[in-house]
């Protein structure tokens, strides 16, 4: 991930496997490539992955920007690929029949393989913007929206924890 000062520059940068957005107040140029390739110009902001990919004939990346106050969850689904998340500001928590992952603050990353159902969660005390990617099988959905797994309540702890050592007044 890149951020640049306008649309024209990040497309002079931008490789034929790149997408550029404007979000957030800023331009950014999102690129599936090695990790070792870099824009011309632009600031780096991030490198996420690598990602996890089954084989596949070809590929569909499906870009998403959110904005989540804490408390806020995506309903249960599973996904087809690998998705990466990054948060532009606030807390991230993300429960799996695995466990918790957690990214507190702005810059911090998070992945998840295919396969496994999962609840993701705005937590901490402040929104949470952010962007994610879902690289899948471009003859598969990208997400499945599902019932059938029963989240811990992991994340919602975090977040009561949070709001609980919130101080008094904000």
């Amino acid at each position: 991930m890149d951020r640049f000062t306008s649309i024209t520059a990040a497309e002079a940068g931008a490789a034929k496997t790149s997408v550029v957005v404007e979000s957030f107040g800023s331009t950014w140029l999102f690129t599936l490539a090695r990790k070792a390739w870099h824009p011309k110009g632009g600031k780096h902001v991030s490198t996420v992955g690598s990602l996890p990919v089954a084989p596949a004939t070809r590929y569909a990346a499906e870009y998403l920007r959110s904005i989540f106050t804490p408390g806020t969850k995506a309903p249960l689904h599973v996904h087809s690929g690998p998705e990466a998340f990054f948060a532009v500001s606030g807390d991230t928590c993300l429960e799996t029949p695995a466990g918790v992952q957690t990214a507190r603050g702005p810059g911090t990353s998070l992945m998840i393989e295919a396969g496994p159902p999962m609840l993701l969660m705005a937590i901490g005390t402040v929104p949470r913007q952010g962007f994610a990617l879902i690289l899948h099988d471009a003859d598969m959905p990208p997400t499945t929206l599902m019932q059938a797994w029963h989240p811990q309540g992991l994340c919602a702890r975090q977040l009561s924890s949070d709001q609980a050592q919130k101080p008094a007044g904000n």
